[in-house]
């Protein structure tokens, strides 16, 4: 028997972004405190299936599943035990699971579903604020209806445009212009965005946006400014982090400049004016509140010249890469990344307490 509370990590999923996760994880199952916690990790395989990773194991490039177990986490509420496929039986419980998971069909509300149906404590954001912050159509709707300033912007539909291409390429062009960033509604790590300067430059952005979701994103570009971001830790009431300012190696801050190449800046903290620095983690604190947000999230900002704000988007489950904004605002501000662990978890049994005082059927009060 262990007095230790059992973490589990998810790592993997069926995204675009299944080998960030693999990073992400890899870095937090490094820094999860063994001496508190007995830690499993559980992988989930592009075609969905979930395995536990043996002690030695866990995420990492190529073949990780290799010497793992099927598992599955069934939706018994309160139970929350995983069932050995291969042995068909039951094991050990599980305290709290932390999804690692980067895009769709993990960070989008899907698993945090499952955790709810399974009735078990988790890291992060409910079903609602991963789903909100995940779609990033749904989260412009919500920044406008908080009253947080965001770049203009509009949403095509897939269909529509592989309809009529050069129709809605005039429509885009007469309502955002040029320059225009080009974006998938669901998905993160800057996969399938595009800058589109011209005509030609936005069919190939489009087309490229249309291969990863049904809804597309154009919004005008906020150049010139400077890219700003927060780190937000809390339940009810949540803490804002020192600042970074991230000067793109390239155009813009894409997929290789997050994690493949290195030739972007990450300055901390942000050469931002101490007013405007306040600014933008006050705004931080009202966009994760505003998304109903739980636990964690990085804020994302563009910060013009004249020192107006406007709220890029919100990561519900940020990077926890070696080279990710999270952890490193964190252990600037005077959290280091173990401590900041052992809060999330703190935060996850916290919340989930908190669920626990909510009512399920109607009582009658008469």
């Amino acid at each position: 028997m262990t007095d230790k509370l059992r973490v589990a990590v998810l790592f993997g999923g069926r995204s675009g972004e299944h080998e960030v996760s693999l990073q992400s994880s890899a870095a937090v199952l490094a820094n999860l405190d063994c001496r508190a916690y007995e830690v499993m990790a559980i992988g989930i395989a592009k075609d969905g299936q979930w395995w536990l990773c043996p002690p030695e194991g866990g995420p990492r490039e190529g073949r990780w599943w290799e010497g793992a177990r099927r598992v599955a986490l069934l939706p018994i509420p309160a139970e929350g035990r995983l069932y050995f496929l291969d042995e068909g039986k039951w094991g050990p419980k599980v305290d709290v699971f932390m999804p690692i998971l980067h895009g769709p069909m993990g960070e989008d509300g899907t698993v945090q579903g499952l955790l709810e149906l399974a009735g078990v404590s988790y890291v992060g954001a409910g079903v609602t604020g991963s789903a909100v912050g995940m779609d990033k159509d749904i989260m412009k709707k919500v920044f406008q209806a908080a009253g947080l300033p965001t770049p203009k912007h509009m949403t095509m539909r897939r269909k529509e445009w592989e309809q009529d291409p050069e129709g809605s390429a005039a429509k885009i062009m007469a309502a955002i212009g040029f320059p225009c960033f080009v974006k998938p509604v669901a998905l993160g790590s800057s996969v399938g965005i595009s800058m589109a300067k011209d005509k030609g430059e936005l069919i190939k952005a489009m087309e490229l946006a249309a291969k990863y979701h049904h809804r597309i994103l154009i919004e005008v570009s906020a150049a010139p400014c400077q890219e700003v971001e927060c780190a937000v830790l809390g339940n009810e009431s949540p803490k804002a982090s020192i600042l970074g300012e991230i000067v793109p190696g390239g155009h813009f801050y894409d997929y290789r400049a997050k994690y493949i190449d290195d030739n972007s800046q990450l300055i901390i903290p942000a050469r931002l004016a101490p007013a405007t620095a306040a600014k933008v983690r006050e705004l931080a604190v009202r966009v994760f509140q505003a998304v109903d947000c739980m636990g964690m999230a990085r804020v994302d900002f563009f910060v013009r010249p004249d020192g107006s704000v406007l709220v890029n988007e919100i990561n519900t489950i940020p990077g926890f890469t070696r080279i990710s904004m999270y952890p490193k605002l964190w252990e600037a501000t005077g959290l280091g990344f173990s401590g900041l662990l052992d809060r999330l978890i703190e935060l996850a049994l916290e919340h989930h307490r908190e669920k626990g005082r909510s009512a399920l059927f109607y009582e009658d009060e008469t």
